[in-house]
């Protein structure tokens, strides 16, 4: 319906598919019975994947290894660069994302199986590099915990990005690998406006909850950082030093921050859903984005994709690194221990 909104939901439209040639429109509306968009419902399909771990080769992040239990994620975030996976699967970076969700079953077995092979040499991995393995679908499925009981048995080290306070849940886990250092854990905190965390990030845990979290966890002794990203310049960037110091406030040990990129149907999903929330302020932050991306909302080049360039760019790095120095100062995350990992694994651990 025109002009509707979709509560709930971050991305308002159904972006097209650039691997199919047809794509299911409303032109005639007057033609139909009901409405092919209406409120979207959440799926869940099994996906048996042949392999979990994949590598991770960009010289921005170095060489490093993820592992994803769940594709799609009912979080929703308007700015996640993971929607644009979604096609490889069919479906749209859209509602698509965030309501046709996937879940790997076999992910314990198939990490497993990576950590047993002989040519495995034992680095760390993130769970998840691409979308969020705490999402709401967790609960249900149990993927993430069966996941960290593979890493307790084997000793072997994890890493871990989130912006739900679900983790908490598995803090038995958690604080086993932390008396070994295998484990870091990183709270993706966008902004502590909830207005805007609503409309942006509209099924995750609000910035209060994520706050508690770090503070569990600290108490725990489990390490954990503060990753305040995607930074949208006209948007979130002047809530920085707020976010660093309030997480600082709560036990983090580290921050980190990425700037936003628009890349392949994120423009056009992005894009639409500012003009509908923020109408006047749509010009000022669709060309801010482009400032720090050499002119273009879309970033590919490495170095600058994550952290910008230019006047604008340097900006909020300067701001993010005098925060970071100021509230972090003579704190760290402690490095991963990777003698302690046991191909043959503990069995002295239950859980």
């Amino acid at each position: 319906m025109e002009g509707e909104y979709f509560k709930g939901r971050g991305a308002q439209i159904q972006s097209g598919n650039r691997f199919l040639e047809r794509r299911v429109v409303t032109e005639h509306i007057e033609g139909l019975d009901e409405e092919l968009l209406l409120s979207p419902k959440t799926e869940v399909r099994v996906e048996h994947a042949k392999s979990i771990v994949n590598a991770v080769k960009s010289p921005d992040l170095g060489l490093m290894f993820s592992l994803n239990p769940y594709q799609g994620c009912e979080h929703g975030c308007i700015y996640c660069y993971a929607r644009n996976s979604h096609e490889y699967y069919g479906y749209t970076a859209g509602l698509d994302f965030e309501t046709k969700l996937m879940v790997k079953p076999d992910a314990p077995k198939l990490l497993e199986k990576q950590i047993l092979n002989p040519k495995w040499k034992v680095a760390p991995i993130s769970v998840s590099g691409n979308t969020d393995c705490y999402q709401p679908l967790e609960r249900e499925k149990g993927v993430t915990r069966e996941l960290l009981k593979v890493f307790a048995r084997y000793r072997h080290p994890v890493g871990m990005i989130t912006k739900n306070s679900l983790i908490l849940r598995d803090l038995d886990l958690l604080q086993d690998l932390a008396q070994d250092r295998l484990v870091q854990v990183y709270i993706s905190i966008t902004t502590l406006n909830e207005d805007l965390r609503r409309k942006m990030e509209p099924r995750t845990a609000s910035a209060a909850k994520r706050l508690k979290t770090i503070e569990a966890l600290a108490k725990a002794g489990v390490p954990v950082a503060v990753m305040s990203a995607p930074i949208i310049p006209g948007l979130n960037n002047q809530e920085i030093p707020a976010i660093l110091k309030a997480a600082a406030d709560h036990g983090a040990l580290s921050a980190g921050m990425t700037v936003v990129r628009l890349n392949g149907k994120l423009e056009e999903i992005f894009s639409d859903w500012l003009e509908k929330n923020f109408p006047d302020r749509y010009q000022k932050i669709m060309h801010q984005i482009a400032e720090v991306h050499g002119g273009q909302v879309n970033d590919s080049e490495f170095g600058r994709r994550m952290k910008g360039a230019g006047v604008l760019a340097e900006s909020i790095q300067n701001l993010f690194r005098f925060a970071r120095k100021t509230y972090f100062a003579e704190r760290t995350m402690p490095p991963f221990d990777l003698s302690k990992f046991r191909r043959g694994g503990n069995l002295s651990l239950d859980f």
